[in-house]
This record gives C-alpha cells, sequence and structure tokens, in this order.
C-alpha cells in the first residue's frame, strides 16, 4: 500500500509541475506568437473550458474503465497535448495549433484531476487516516518545482518549446512509472454484464439528485473562491487597495501560498484528530477572520497577519471537500466530479466576476463577497460528515 501512495503522492506532484511549467512561459508564448492580451485570454479559456469538459466526463470514464486504465489514456493526454503546445509556441509558431493543444491539455488535465483525486480517496481509506491535504501539498509544491524550474529556464534563454517539451517527456514518464504501482480495481464486472450506456450516463447523473453533492460544493465553492481571490487579487489588493509596491505585493502572495502549503502538509493529523466537520468550521472562521483582518488593516503589517490566517484557512477547505465526495466508493467517481466541477466553475469564473465587481467599487469593498462565501462554506461543513463505513474524517485517531 505504500507503493500505492507514493505513485500517488507523484501523480500530484507531476501535475502541479506541469502545470505551473506552462503558466511560466505565458511570457514566452505571447512574444513568440506575437499576440496581445485579448488573444492570451482566448488560450486560457480554451484550456479552462477544455478542463471544465474533462471533469465533467471523468466519472464516465471511471465507471467505463476504472481509474487506471484512464489515467493510462488522460496522462497521455496531458503529455501529448502539453507537447503540441510547445512545439505550437516556438518550433512552429502557429496561434491555432496552440489552441488545439490546449484543448487537449485542458480535457485530459481535467480528467487526470478527478481520477487522481478518486484514487486519493481510496488511499485516505485503505489507510484509514486524511491524507487528502497532503495530496493537495504534494500539488502545490509541484507548482513551486515548475514556476522555478520556468523562471531559470526563462533566465537562461532556454526556448519555451524544449522546456514544454522536455516537461512533457517527463510528465509521461512519471505517469507510466505510477500507474504500475495503482491497483487495478474494475469498476464494472465484465462486457456482458456492464451496464448499458444510458444505465451509466443515468447513474453519472444520479448525484447531482443528491441534496449532499450541493452541500460539500458549497464548501468547495467558498474555499475555491478564498484560494482563487487570492492567487488572482492578492498582488492588486497591496498595491491599490494598501498602497504598497509591488515587491511587496509578490511577498504577501508568497507568504499565503507557504501558509497555504504548510498547513495542507501538516492538516491531515489535526483533522484525524478533531474531525472533518469541526476542521473545516475552524478553519472557514480562521480564513473569514483574516481576510476581514487584511480588508480592515491599518498597515501592511497587520495586513500580512490576515494572509497567514486567511492561508492557513482556505488550505483545507478543497481538499477536504473533495476527500468527503470520495466517502462512498461507488459513488466517488461521481461525486468526486460533480464536487471539483463545482470548483473549477469558481477558479474560471470567479475572477473575470471579481474584476468586473472591483472596476465599480474598488479591491478592498469587493473581497467582503469571500467573507460571504467562505462563511457560506462554514455553514455548510456539516455536509462532511463522513458516511456510514467510512473510516476516515471522523475524527478521534
Amino acid at each position: 500500500m505504500v507503493q500505492w501512495r507514493t505513485a500517488v503522492f507523484s501523480l500530484f506532484l507531476a501535475c502541479g509541475a506541469s502545470f505551473a511549467s506552462w503558466a511560466s512561459r505565458l511570457p514566452a508564448v505571447k512574444q513568440n506568437l506575437a499576440i496581445n492580451d485579448f488573444e492570451v485570454g482566448v488560450l486560457l479559456f480554451a484550456l479552462g473550458a477544455g478542463s471544465l469538459v474533462g471533469v465533467m466526463s471523468a466519472n464516465l470514464i471511471v465507471a467505463r474503465w476504472g481509474t487506471r486504465r484512464g489515467l493510462s489514456v488522460t496522462l497521455v493526454g496531458v503529455g501529448s497535448g502539453l507537447f503540441v503546445t510547445a512545439l505550437a509556441v516556438d518550433a512552429v509558431p502557429s496561434y491555432s495549433l496552440a489552441i488545439v493543444g490546449l484543448v487537449v491539455l485542458g480535457l485530459s488535465f481535467g480528467s487526470t484531476d478527478v481520477m487522481i483525486n478518486v484514487e486519493a480517496a481510496a488511499v485516505e481509506q485503505a489507510f484509514s487516516r486524511t491524507l487528502m491535504p497532503l495530496f493537495h501539498a504534494f500539488y502545490s509544491l509541484g507548482t513551486v518545482i515548475g514556476a522555478g524550474v520556468g523562471v531559470a529556464m526563462a533566465a537562461w534563454s532556454v526556448g519555451a518549446t524544449w522546456h514544454l517539451c522536455t516537461v512533457a517527456v517527463l510528465f509521461v514518464a512519471v505517469g507510466a512509472s505510477a500507474l504500475r504501482f495503482l491497483p487495478g480495481r474494475v469498476e464494472v464486472a465484465d462486457d456482458a454484464a456492464a451496464p448499458s450506456r444510458r444505465e451509466r450516463f443515468s447513474a453519472a447523473l444520479a448525484v447531482w439528485r443528491d441534496p449532499r453533492t450541493y452541500a460539500i460544493g458549497a464548501i468547495v465553492l467558498g474555499m475555491a473562491f478564498a484560494e482563487g481571490s487570492a492567487n488572482d487579487w492578492l498582488t492588486i489588493a497591496v498595491v491599490d487597495g494598501h498602497h504598497g509596491t509591488e515587491e511587496m505585493g509578490a511577498i504577501f502572495l508568497t507568504v499565503f501560498s507557504v501558509s497555504m502549503t504548510l498547513f495542507r502538509a501538516l492538516g491531515g493529523p489535526i483533522v484525524d484528530r478533531v474531525g472533518r466537520v469541526w476542521a473545516l468550521r475552524a478553519l472557514s472562521v480562521a480564513a473569514g477572520v483574516g481576510l476581514v483582518v487584511f480588508i480592515l488593516a491599518p498597515n501592511l503589517t497587520v495586513a500580512l497577519v490576515g494572509v497567514v490566517l486567511w492561508g492557513a484557512g482556505a488550505a483545507l477547505g478543497f481538499p477536504l471537500g473533495m476527500s468527503a465526495a470520495g466517502d462512498d466508493p461507488t459513488k466517488a467517481a461521481a461525486s468526486v466530479s460533480a464536487a471539483a466541477t463545482i470548483g473549477y466553475v469558481a477558479f474560471l469564473c470567479g475572477p473575470p466576476v471579481l474584476g468586473w465587481i472591483s472596476h465599480q467599487i474598488g479591491i478592498l469593498p469587493t473581497l467582503w463577497i469571500i467573507v460571504g462565501l467562505i462563511a457560506m462554506s462554514g455553514f455548510a461543513s456539516g455536509a462532511a460528515k463522513p458516511v456510514a463505513g467510512s473510516s476516515v474524517g471522523a475524527g478521534h485517531h
């Protein structure tokens, strides 16, 4: 089982590193393709839209073929999409080809994201311990590694094609190695006993009729906004709202990221002690208080304290939402897919909505909306109570 857990850790790490590698070369993408900000936005939309479709279809893939067989396809899809995008960026500059590559990357990445969370939920149940936050900490660590290598490649004038093609090949290699240690659980018995396409489709949609899905979705939505708003708007809030420098904005974002990553790495034992529900309630209070302190802070020192609380409080909401969705192994794929879909909607739609509102009333007043969403997440935390038969998240371990 240790090899299984390590393999899933490596998949989270590789996904974070590959995504951050692409993001770190966006300036080179813009320069090499000679495109404007709007056209960059179209590229990002292609990636985001593909990811959303991939997330929504992942449960059908798992229901038909299982996570191991599904990942054997989507991991190659991620590598292929990134490879094609890399070629389109520099070697054979083509804006249209870049869009095609990013759609493939997004579709594959979205499905992969759901399936590794389903696999992580199964690992949790097998170990009877809360491990989901640690899995997501490895994803965060991967983004740090990917971004750091990207900075180095840019500083050394390494072309985006060489860099991203190398990342694509390494990603597929890591994925292939990890797949060897994933158990080949069969979600459907055999072709003769397999449900019809219509029955599988109905089963995939049934999760949306479960009230618990929407309550877990409220947890994920609130915390996804809490996390995403910091990633997208914290630096601007420091500069425009608190009149700090651009360097201070970067420092604040780094502190937020470090606080969130550390708490993800260390939060599992706390959840096992106090239980998933009480942990989510306490953390929603911490995130809400931290954000209020940041908004009202009379100086940057106090604001920085607020950011530490904000990051720590937002750290576990998304992973614990995934953990709660995966409590029932028979519904894990559909439930995780539904929760992830809600989270992806928040990540995709949140930045432009907040941007439009902040244009009307200012960035700091806009952040009060996030406080309200965090409060909603806290009130919905009861839905994360482990279902009967689950060995994770009840507390008192």
